[in-house]
C-alpha cells in the first residue's frame, strides 16, 4: 500500500531540507581565506565575545596555516577563547602545549598567566565569588595549581608585565591554602585527634610563614600539646605566641 500523495510531498520536502542542511554543514567556511583573514575574523569574534566561534577560527587557522606568522598568535588566542567559554581543561591543555612548543617565545609568560588564571577562576568560582562563603573550605587543588603556575611565571619571568598582578594573587592564594590547613587542624581538634592537629599546625608554621594563619596555628599547637600532655612543647608554643602575637584572637581564646 503506497503513501497518500500529500504525505509523499511532505516526506520529499523533509528529505530535501535535510540534504540542504547537510550540504551547508559540510561547507568549508574558510575556503579561500588567508591566514591574516582568518585571524582578523577570530579577533572580531573575541571582541564580540563570541568565544566559541573565535575558538573555531583559531583552530582552523592553526590547522590550515601551521607555519604562518599567525600560528603562534592563534595558539595563544585559542587558550584565551577556551578560557572565556568556560572550557578550563581545554584552556590548560592548550597553554601547556604552547609552553612545551615555544619555551622561549616572547609571549610565553602570557601562556603561563592564562593557565594560572584558569585555575584561579576555577578556584574562585561563581558561588564563592558572590556568596559569603569561606573559600578555604573548598578543595585546595585548583588553588595550589594556580599558585604553582604563578610561582613558575615569577621565577622564570620576574620582570614580566603580569608579575605585579600575579604576586598579589599569590598572596591571596597562599593565605587561602594556609587557612585550609587550619580548618583541617580544627577538624582534628574536634575529633580529639590532637597529634594530627599538631602536625597540621606545624605544617602551616613551616610552609606559610608571614601569613595571618600563623598565630592561629600556634594556638592550635598549644591546645594540642596540652591535651597530649607535652608540657615543654606546650610552653614553647605559648611563649612564641605571646611574644610574637600578643593581641591575637588565638591567644585571647586560650586565656578565656
Amino acid at each position: 500500500m503506497g503513501f497518500p500523495l500529500n504525505k509523499c510531498r511532505i516526506l520529499c520536502i523533509l528529505v530535501a531540507a535535510l540534504c540542504v542542511g547537510a550540504c551547508q554543514n559540510n561547507k568549508d567556511v574558510y575556503k579561500g581565506m588567508s591566514a591574516a583573514e582568518i585571524y582578523a575574523q577570530a579577533e572580531k569574534n573575541v571582541e564580540k565575545e563570541k568565544f566559541s566561534q573565535a575558538a573555531k577560527d583559531f583552530e582552523a587557522l592553526e590547522s590550515r596555516y601551521p607555519y604562518s606568522e599567525y600560528s603562534d598568535r592563534a595558539q595563544l588566542g585559542l587558550i584565551n577563547a577556551y578560557a572565556k567559554q568556560n572550557e578550563p581543561a581545554l584552556a590548560i591543555s592548550a597553554a601547556d602545549r604552547f609552553i612545551r612548543m615555544h619555551p622561549h617565545h616572547p609571549q610565553v609568560d602570557y601562556a603561563y598567566y592564562l593557565k594560572g588564571m584558569v585555575n584561579f577562576n576555577e578556584n574562585y568560582g561563581f558561588a564563592f565569588r558572590y556568596l559569603p562563603l569561606d573559600k578555604s573550605a573548598r578543595d585546595p587543588s585548583t588553588a595550589q595549581q594556580s599558585f604553582d603556575t604563578f610561582k613558575e611565571l615569577i621565577e622564570r619571568f620576574p620582570n614580566s608585565k603580569y608579575a605585579p598582578e600575579v604576586r598579589q594573587r599569590m598572596i591571596f592564594l597562599r593565605n587561602q591554602l594556609a587557612n585550609h590547613e587550619l580548618q583541617v587542624a580544627q577538624y582534628y581538634i574536634k575529633r580529639g585527634a590532637y597529634l594530627s592537629a599538631a602536625n597540621r599546625a606545624n605544617y602551616v608554621i613551616r610552609h606559610f610563614e608571614q601569613t595571618p594563619a600563623i598565630p592561629h596555628a600556634l594556638a592550635i599547637l598549644v591546645t594540642s600539646y596540652r591535651h597530649l600532655g607535652m608540657k615543654k612543647l606546650e610552653a614553647d608554643a605559648m611563649e612564641t605566641l605571646q611574644k610574637n602575637f600578643p593581641d591575637s584572637e588565638g591567644l585571647k581564646e586560650l586565656k578565656e
